[in-house]
């Protein structure tokens, strides 16, 4: 929509395209060779696509900046209060069922956006009766659909990682290669991730795991690969929000 006038999204909407997709990314560090846009690149990609296949929807503007306080230690990480971008998305759906869309969806592609966003759309559910509010905000989901992709590509679950790893990096070398810096490509934690690390990630930053802020290992990214998660991933999303619509 934001390619759009305001008379052709009110002809859209009133031909039947009553659903619309937003993508809600962050602006945080991905290591020492992906751009700090990663997260809001990926979103716009996959809520674009996600929005074609469910047919009859338009994508909102990509929120681009999340919940990121764990990546502050690293220039160039913007992060929002957890109570700033539930205002945002309150705002978003406030604005948005105003003109007759029946069906907002959200999908977020940052880790730290999750538990937010859930929280902002049920609330708002309660409030809008009439509208059906629908959020991807299952986070193991997520991880382990983009760990089984991987696992068919022969790619190590510690290999793939949760940040800036190779599905990360591969998926930003499909979508904005000339952003990558490949002869920074190392290595970072890989080691254990349960929840007692996570917990520890999310209390005390990213440094208390990764000196480079990375999680996972870069060196077998493609192109190839990134075309594969995008389609995938998009595949499982659209999947999960048709069986909650």
């Amino acid at each position: 929509m934001e390619e759009m006038n305001w008379v052709d999204i009110e002809g859209a909407i009133s031909s039947g395209f009553k659903t619309v997709v937003i993508g809600v990314g962050s602006t945080e560090q991905h290591g020492p060779y992906l751009p700090t846009q990663t997260d809001a690149l990926t979103a716009d990609v996959m809520a674009n696509l996600v929005a074609q296949k469910l047919k009859n929807a338009l994508q909102a503007q990509t929120i681009r900046v999340g919940c990121s306080d764990h990546h502050l230690p690293y220039p160039g990480t913007i992060s929002l209060k957890n109570s700033t971008l539930k205002a945002i998305i309150h705002d978003y759906i406030e604005s948005l069922q105003r003109h007759g869309f029946e069906k907002i969806i959200f999908i977020p592609t940052h880790g730290g956006n999750f538990i937010p966003i859930k929280e902002a759309v049920e609330e708002a559910q309660e409030k809008y009766s009439n509208l059906k509010i629908i959020a991807f905000t299952d986070l193991m989901k997520f991880v382990d659909a983009q760990d089984k992709i991987a696992a068919d590509l022969n790619v190590a679950k510690e290999e793939a990682g949760a940040h800036a790893g190779e599905v990360e990096t591969s998926q930003i070398l499909y979508l904005a290669e000339d952003l990558v810096k490949r002869e920074r490509f190392q290595p970072g934690y890989l080691g254990k991730l349960g929840e007692d690390e996570i917990e520890m990630l999310f209390k005390r930053g990213m440094p208390s795991l990764t000196e480079i802020g990375v999680i996972g290992d870069p060196v077998k990214a493609s192109k190839e690969h990134g075309k594969i998660y995008i389609e995938k991933m998009v595949e499982f999303l659209t999947e999960n929000i048709k069986k909650a619509l």
